[in-house]
C-alpha cells in the first residue's frame, strides 16, 4: 500500500496561562462535567505556569520519528494535528491537502481501544477531512499497540530504571502500581480498554520479574453519581498500605499514557506523591514511553507493516494483533 505522509494525532494542551480556560472549555464541550471541576483542573495547569508538557513531548517525538524514518529510507513527511488545541487537526489536514498529500497513515498517541482513546480520534479525523473538502487525503489509523513488543520493552526499561532508584535491598519487594485514565463504566463495557491495560501491565511485570502489581485508574472527571473504572490510584495505595503496613516502596507506572500529560505531572507527581508522603510510603514514578529509541523504532515498524503487507505484525501475550480497520460499531461512547 502506498502512503505519502505520517500524521501524528494527539490530545493537545495549552502553552500559556491565557490558553487554559479556552482549552478546557473545548475539551469539555458537550460533556456533563461540573464547572467547579473544570476550574479545579485549571488550577492544575496553573501550577505549571499554564503549560501542558504534552506539546513539547510531541515535538520531540516528531523529531525522533523523522530521524528514524530517514534512517530506514522511508521518505514520509510527518504532520501533527491535535484534537483539542493548536495545531488543530482540521488545520493540519487542510495543510496536507494543500501540500498534495493523497494518502496518509495516522499514529494516534494512545495504545488502547475505547471511544475516547480510539473511536473519537477516528471521528475527529473524518471531521477534519470533511472540513478540508474534496482535496483531503485519505487517512488510515495505525492499529492499537498495547501489546506490541516495542511498547512492552520500552515500558519495562522505564520500570527497571525506576526500580534502580530504590535501595538495592528493597527492590525485590517493591509493588508496581499501574495507572491509566479512568473512563465511565458504560463506555468501558463496550470496549477492550480495561482488558488491554491489564494485559499490558501483566506483560511489563513479567519482563521485569515482578509478581506484586495492580492496575489502578486516575483523573476521573464525570458527575459523582456516574460510575467509572476503579480503583482510584490514591484509594488503592491507602488500602494497600492498610492491608500491608510493611509495604514501603511503590513504583507508579503510567501505563495508560505514552507521554507526560497534565494527568501525569499533576495527578501522579503531585497528588499521588502527596498521598504516599502522608502514609510514609516511598514512591518512584516510571517514565512514560516518550522518545525511548525502542518506542520510536516501534512506530516505524507499525508504519512498515502497513507499507509492506508481507511484514511481520509482532505482538506478545494472549490478545493477538488488533485489526487495522475497526468495525463501524466498535467502542461506542456508552451514554
Amino acid at each position: 500500500m502506498n502512503y505519502d505522509a505520517l500524521l501524528l494525532v494527539s490530545f493537545g494542551g495549552p502553552e500559556g496561562p491565557d490558553e487554559v480556560i479556552p482549552f478546557l472549555e473545548r475539551v469539555l464541550k458537550g460533556r456533563r462535567v461540573p464547572r467547579e471541576r473544570m476550574m479545579e483542573v485549571a488550577e492544575h495547569y496553573r501550577h505549571f505556569g499554564g503549560v501542558s508538557p504534552i506539546n513539547s513531548h510531541n515535538r520531540a517525538l516528531i523529531s525522533a520519528l523523522e530521524e528514524a524514518l530517514d534512517a530506514r529510507g522511508l521518505s514520509l513527511p510527518v504532520y501533527w494535528g491535535n484534537r483539542n488545541w493548536h495545531p488543530l487537526l482540521p488545520d493540519t489536514v487542510g495543510r496536507m491537502a494543500e501540500d498534495g498529500i493523497q494518502r496518509a497513515l495516522a499514529f494516534v498517541t494512545s495504545p488502547y481501544s475505547s471511544w475516547s482513546n480510539c473511536r473519537q480520534y477516528l471521528e475527529n479525523i473524518e471531521d477534519a477531512r470533511h472540513e478540508a473538502g474534496a482535496g483531503a487525503p485519505a487517512i488510515e489509523k495505525i492499529r492499537p499497540f498495547f501489546n506490541h513488543p516495542g511498547f512492552i520493552e520500552t515500558m519495562a526499561a522505564h520500570v527497571r530504571s525506576a526500580l534502580d532508584r530504590l535501595p538495592e535491598e528493597r527492590r525485590s519487594r517493591a509493588h508496581l502500581v499501574y495507572t491509566a485514565h479512568s473512563i465511565p463504566l458504560a463506555m468501558a463495557g463496550g470496549c477492550a480498554y480495561e482488558a488491554q491495560l491489564r494485559e499490558a501491565s501483566r506483560l511489563i511485570s513479567g519482563c521485569v520479574g515482578a509478581s506484586s502489581w495492580a492496575l489502578t485508574f486516575q483523573s476521573r472527571s464525570g458527575p459523582p453519581a456516574q460510575p467509572w473504572l476503579e480503583p482510584d490510584v490514591c484509594d488503592y495505595i491507602r488500602l494497600f498500605y492498610e492491608t500491608d503496613a510493611a509495604a514501603r516502596d511503590i513504583v507508579v507506572v503510567p501505563v495508560g499514557f505514552i507521554s507526560d500529560h497534565m494527568e501525569v505531572v499533576y495527578d501522579l507527581d503531585v497528588e499521588t506523591r502527596a498521598c504516599c508522603d502522608e502514609l510514609g510510603v516511598r514512591m518512584v514514578r516510571a517514565q512514560t514511553a516518550g522518545t525511548h529509541p525502542r518506542f520510536v523504532d516501534m512506530i516505524v515498524e507499525l508504519v512498515e507493516e502497513r507499507l509492506f503487507p508481507s511484514a511481520v505484525r509482532p505482538v506478545v501475550g494472549d490478545l493477538g494483533p488488533w485489526p487495522d480497520q475497526c468495525p463501524p460499531d466498535c467502542c461506542p461512547i456508552g451514554r
